[in-house]
């Protein structure tokens, strides 16, 4: 596998206060966490709340600098943002004054390069993509929240970055629409072929979408374990892959790891309590 995404020994930490004397501590987010995801690879990471699953993504995506450890993409280390990558978050993020189109069209129009015709080209392309072609003149507060977040997909795969980052992206949705937008998401990663790497705290999300499943220890963050995940994911929208007895066994795997940890973690706190 051709990484690439790799980190190495990263390590970040953030200052918090204490709850009782409200001093400045040092909180260690993620320590020695080493990652690498392959060019075109679907990766989901999945654990525990506050186990660093977000900071990862925002190192990824240059938001964030790590106070040690190595971040390379492509061999070269990320310094920052950059328009070879792009970032989906839990919020739908669409500017509520701009339509469907027009928010797609902004990401465009940051990268530039395009005339206006060329941008409601494009915009109406990426729409199309996601199923949302005859919604591209409804303004945000006319669309669902399922479409809204196909809008910021849209927005983020227009400009045709090489990563895709997605921070719990349908966390907010109901479970139907959380179900349908995972198999066009996985519709969409088949055409495109772009890299993705998506948070999830959700294990049955984990495993239908991910080729290969992270999966995190907490306090520290790091990771525990990488498990190949396959299945046939080709006919997904047609079968009901999650009632397959190899998804199940898989779901069942990273559930062991992660109850392994919490009960370790338990113990860990009862001792020293």
């Amino acid at each position: 596998m051709s990484s690439r995404i790799a980190l190495s020994g990263v390590r970040h930490t953030f200052w918090v206060r204490g709850d009782h004397d409200k001093q400045l501590r040092e909180f260690v987010a993620l320590d020695g966490l080493d990652l690498e995801v392959g060019a075109g690879e679907f990766l989901t990471v999945v654990g525990p709340s506050g186990c660093g699953k977000s900071t990862v993504l925002d190192l990824i995506a240059g938001l964030a600098t790590p106070r040690a450890g190595r971040l390379t993409i492509d061999g070269r280390p990320i310094s920052g943002p950059g328009l070879d990558r792009s970032v989906v978050f839990q919020q739908y993020t669409l500017l509520p004054w701009r339509t469907a189109s027009a928010n797609v069209e902004f990401a465009l129009e940051a990268k530039g390069g395009l005339s206006k015709s060329q941008r409601r080209e494009v915009a109406r392309e990426y729409l199309e993509l996601v199923g949302l072609a005859e919604f591209a003149n409804r303004y945000p507060h006319e669309l669902s929240g399922g479409m809204k977040q196909r809008v910021a997909i849209a927005r983020s795969l227009s400009y045709q970055p090489e990563v895709l980052l997605m921070d719990e992206p349908f966390g907010a949705l109901d479970a139907q629409t959380r179900e349908r937008l995972q198999e066009e998401l996985l519709a969409i990663w088949a055409r495109t072929g772009t890299t993705v790497v998506f948070i999830t705290h959700d294990i049955e999300e984990a495993v239908f979408l991910g080729q290969r499943v992270a999966v995190m220890s907490a306090r520290p963050g790091r990771i525990r374990q990488v498990v190949d995940v396959d299945l046939d994911r080709s006919s997904a929208q047609e079968s009901d892959l999650r009632a397959t007895p190899e998804f199940a066994r898989y779901r069942h795997e990273i559930w062991s790891l992660l109850r392994e940890q919490h009960t370790t973690t338990h113990s860990k706190e009862l001792a020293h309590a």
